[in-house]
């Protein structure tokens, strides 16, 4: 009987800061488990990690180590492929939001032994454009900050990281003016952030309720922040914010599985806090249980 094959896919960059023994630990519980390793580093050359991932067809597992940049290359890699292999996953990055509504341990040797006798489940994967994301696709205020932290701001900040980034933002906060059509909904108007998630958490900021987030349902959960009018307004909109309550009025909250949306503004986009170019007009489209993950 042959030995089943795994490749780790690792970006030796995420987490730096972090101790490397524990990946020998996950890598020692891939072994016993009757697993054939492969482990390829992956190079700061933006695309690497999907070009591995496409090129893992002979394998029967593939594991993502690293970040959500790292996820989202890999699945990325792997949709190029008719028969894609299980994937898995051991967060070493920053933030690792889906990696937080999926409940994976942050300790590499956890997660490994929870891969290896997990069960295969099914996930939904964002399509923009064509560039797949895995759990978020957003727009407007803060975006470019998910972008522009440094990895070594990142490695060594965490969250604040972000924050710091965002407030840099805060002088150049506007809305954008937006044609919108969701599952067939017109909601055309000024927005100063949206979110298109399958997540619990965006930006390790902002919570959704767990309850109402299904990972395999074939529904993004959409989250528009409409431009204030008025002071009102504007506490309004931070005391949901705060409170979570996204089905307050000011918020537009829905379950979608399409988007379209159409501008002619500069607007700035991250896909898993990954750059993406602002572009006239937008698709995005639910790719229902288009990858099985072993957890």
């Amino acid at each position: 009987m042959e030995p089943k094959k795994l490749l780790m896919i690792v970006n030796p960059r995420a987490g730096r800061n972090k101790s490397r023994g524990p990946l020998f630990d996950a890598a020692a519980i891939f072994s016993q488990a009757g697993y054939l390793l492969s482990i390829h580093n992956t190079t700061a050359q933006p695309g690497d990690a999907a070009s591995a991932a496409a090129s893992a067809g002979d394998y029967d597992m593939v594991a993502a180590v690293g970040g959500d940049g790292t996820l989202n290359e890999v699945v990325s890699g792997l949709m190029t492929l008719e028969h894609p292999p299980l994937l898995g996953y051991l967060p070493r990055g920053s933030t690792n939001d889906f990696a937080s509504s999926l409940h994976l341990s942050g300790k590499p040797a956890e997660a490994a032994a929870g891969m290896v006798s997990g069960v295969p489940r099914r996930l939904d994967v964002g399509r923009w454009n064509g560039r797949y994301f895995v759990y978020v696709a957003s727009f407007g205020a803060f975006t470019r900050s998910s972008y522009t932290a440094t990895q070594a701001a990142k490695n060594a900040l965490g969250h604040f990281a972000y924050i710091l980034e965002g407030m840099k933002d805060l002088n150049s906060l506007r809305p954008y003016r937006v044609k919108l059509t969701a599952d067939g909904e017109a909601l055309d108007g000024e927005y100063l952030f949206g979110a298109v998630c399958n997540s619990t958490s965006i930006g390790g900021l902002m919570k959704l309720d767990a309850e109402r987030v299904v990972l395999d349902d074939g529904k993004f959960e959409l989250l528009l922040i409409p431009n204030p009018r008025t002071p009102a307004d504007l506490q309004n909109l931070v005391v949901a914010l705060l409170n979570q309550e996204y089905d307050s009025e000011g918020l537009v909250f829905r379950h979608v599985s399409a988007i379209h949306l159409e501008t002619e503004e500069e607007l700035p986009w991250s896909l898993d806090g990954e750059y993406a170019p602002s572009l006239p007009a937008v698709d995005i489209e639910n790719r229902c249980q288009a990858l099985e993950m072993l957890l």
